[in-house]
């Protein structure tokens, strides 16, 4: 197994003793955007020194700036279901508590991605609970395929990223002909004595099932996947390192390793006591677990949540988060209703999309909605390939202006369309390529005049 409990400990202990000769060089490595491997992770994890922390940050800014640039890929939840079978202590969806369990017919499905749409969203994540009765794969299949089909007046979902239950070979390649997006599945921890306590009854306890997933869906042919660990679990810096293992597991067996990485932390939720968790993560700790995990796999998406509040979201954001939720509600039926319901767990910022957008701006990004590179096959190693040449810039930049165009012109009020429109004409002169640069400025004008969903 590529996770080993006594090696990871081993691994932080050895690491207390790194000198700052050692640090200093994984840094100098870092920022020549060679990435890390586990073992210099765990000297980063483990210093504690001013002048260090202060590099990792700054470090990880440069990254983040160099390889994603301003730009900020949007999304949203979509929650169709809550019934559970596992029985999961930090879990608001866990089988022992009692609520009103629930799951969207198709057509509540559509009134949900209705409201979605005209939010601007062009990219969901699907989530569900784990029930092999309520909410089995045909289940899901029929909530993709109904997503797809929709076609309103100014939009549809052009991307759905898929996060339910570790499951078989056969259901993930039932996903990908669907043609999801990503497959995304937290291991919530990698420590496995943790895993197990916390993990008290249900398919999920099964703590090598759940771990070899990824495998499963490379299998089926998926190969964009997006891990994460639910930090607060265990020790937050073995589970960087199990992430890191995990990615370079990945790698090694499959040629890519995770397409994105999600930051959770554990929060509140219906049904949860936090007061039995031993390792909640402060929002120091937070900061330098974000930094260091951009300097070890720099080309490695990052997710944060409506979890996080806006200012802990700003500061994530620019050290190392590259996707972000905005407008979101993480309970099933939660866009049709806007109000107080048995949710998986509670959201911090709860300002609307157009707010989170404007809020981008103010500060520089670029939201983008882009879905291309899936419907232009640039995924898997193909995607990493061309982002660790660094000609990611050329295409990825380029479509955030357009897509951020498309909802300005279909979205936006006055005051939105006017910094928008701004921004735009600004970041369209830093386009290096002359020839994309005029594909963009014609691209805008052809949208202005009624045209949609133009992408390179």
């Amino acid at each position: 197994m590529f996770i080993n409990n006594e090696y990871i400990e081993g691994l932080l202990e050895e690491a207390k003793s790194s000198t700052d000769q050692e640090i200093t060089a994984i840094l100098d490595k870092a920022e020549a955007y060679q990435g890390l491997t586990h073992h210099e992770v765990a000297s980063l994890l483990m210093t504690e020194k001013k002048e260090h922390l202060e590099r990792i940050f700054h470090i990880a800014g440069k990254i983040k700036e160099h390889i994603y640039g301003n730009r900020i890929v949007m999304f949203a939840p979509l929650y169709v279901s809550d019934y559970c079978v596992n029985r999961c202590k930090y879990c608001g969806y866990k089988c022992d508590h009692k609520f009103p369990r629930r799951r969207l017919t198709m057509d509540e499905i559509r009134e949900e991605v209705k409201i979605l749409e005209k939010m601007g969203h062009k990219r969901l994540a699907l989530e569900a609970g784990e029930d092999p009765v309520h909410c089995p794969i045909d289940y899901i299949l029929d909530c993709i395929r109904t997503i797809y089909e929709m076609k309103l007046e100014k939009g549809e979902i052009r991307r759905v990223n898929v996060n339910i239950a570790a499951t078989t070979v056969e259901n993930y390649r039932k996903l990908k002909e669907m043609g999801i997006g990503t497959y995304i599945l937290f291991q919530e921890t990698y420590h496995q004595p943790t895993y197990e306590e916390v993990h008290l009854s249900g398919p999920k306890k099964d703590y090598e099932y759940h771990l070899t997933a990824f495998d499963r869906a490379m299998a089926g042919g998926i190969d964009d996947v997006g891990g994460g660990v639910l930090f607060g679990l265990y020790d937050p810096y073995f589970e960087v390192l199990g992430l890191m293992l995990h990615n370079e597991h990945l790698e090694k067996e499959y040629g890519v390793g995770f397409h994105t990485i999600s930051m959770p932390r554990l929060c509140q939720a219906a049904g949860a006591d936090l007061s039995a968790f031993k390792y909640l993560v402060d929002d120091e700790t937070f900061k330098k677990l974000v930094a260091i995990i951009r300097l070890a796999v720099p080309f490695t998406g990052m997710i944060i949540s409506t979890r996080e509040t806006p200012q802990m979201r700003k500061e994530l954001i620019k050290i190392g988060i590259s996707q972000v939720s905005a407008g979101s509600t993480v309970e099933v039926g939660g866009y049709s209703a806007r109000e107080q319901s048995w949710a998986q767990f509670q959201v911090a910022d709860d300002r609307n999309a157009m707010d989170i957008l404007s809020w981008l701006m103010d500060e520089g990004l670029v939201p983008s909605f882009c879905t291309a590179c899936y419907r232009k096959g640039r995924t898997g190693d193909r995607f990493m390939s061309l982002a660790k040449s660094g000609n990611i810039k050329n295409v990825c930049h380029p479509n955030a202006l357009m897509t951020l165009c498309e909802y300005m012109l279909d979205y936006g009020d006055a005051s939105f369309q006017e910094k928008a429109e701004n921004l735009i004409q600004k970041e369209i002169t830093k386009i290096e390529n002359e020839k994309i640069r005029q594909l963009v400025a014609d691209n805008i004008v052809r949208m202005k005049h009624g045209e949609r969903d133009l992408f390179i």
